[in-house]
């Protein structure tokens, strides 16, 4: 009898404490960027410019892309397909467009999980330089979110996001 109490506190336990922590989930990274703002804008105001700078493209070159829509207008969507763990698969639709300081997209992931998070890059202008911050929200399903308590999710996006937006930084401050 004593181990099926034990069973049953090992089940529960996580599921009880799981209830208690936050299903938000919430991150943005900011860069200077020594260039005007449109010429910043250039490089994020679509989805195939964002593919030049997105630090996911470099982990799997042979990733299947299907782009649909006008590119840059609301309703753009481009979908992924890659047999590559942390690639996966899933789509990036356009939802908003205000030139020159925001694009906002919704991100659907279905692999390696189900996952759906709105996403942002915001700029601002400062003299002749741009502050670039790049963003999502999302939530984390119960039972889940309980991996929030194990897991430092802003480290590991912090690398890829600070990845990304240095190369965003290359090109733009290039001026190609």
């Amino acid at each position: 009898m004593t181990a099926i109490y034990i069973i049953v506190a090992i089940v529960l336990i996580p599921l009880i404490v799981a209830l208690f922590v936050s299903k938000d989930m919430n991150y943005e990274k900011s860069i200077y960027i020594k260039a005007p703002i449109d010429q910043v804008w250039k490089n994020v105001s679509s989805l195939s410019a964002m593919d030049k700078w997105s630090p996911w493209n470099e982990r799997d070159p042979n990733m299947q892309r299907t782009l649909t829509g006008v590119d840059g207008t609301p309703g753009a969507k481009q979908s992924w397909k890659s047999d590559v763990k942390n690639v996966g698969e899933g789509s990036q639709t356009i939802i908003n467009v205000e030139e020159p300081s925001l694009l906002e997209t919704k991100l659907e992931f279905i692999k390696p999980f189900k996952s759906i998070a709105d996403a942002y890059v915001k700029l601002s202008e400062d003299n002749e330089a741009t502050t670039v911050t790049w963003g999502f929200k999302s939530q984390m399903p119960y039972p889940m979110n309980i991996m929030k308590l194990f897991m430092n999710f802003e480290k590991n996006m912090d690398k890829d996001f600070g990845a990304g937006l240095n190369i965003l930084k290359s090109i733009s401050e290039s001026r190609d």
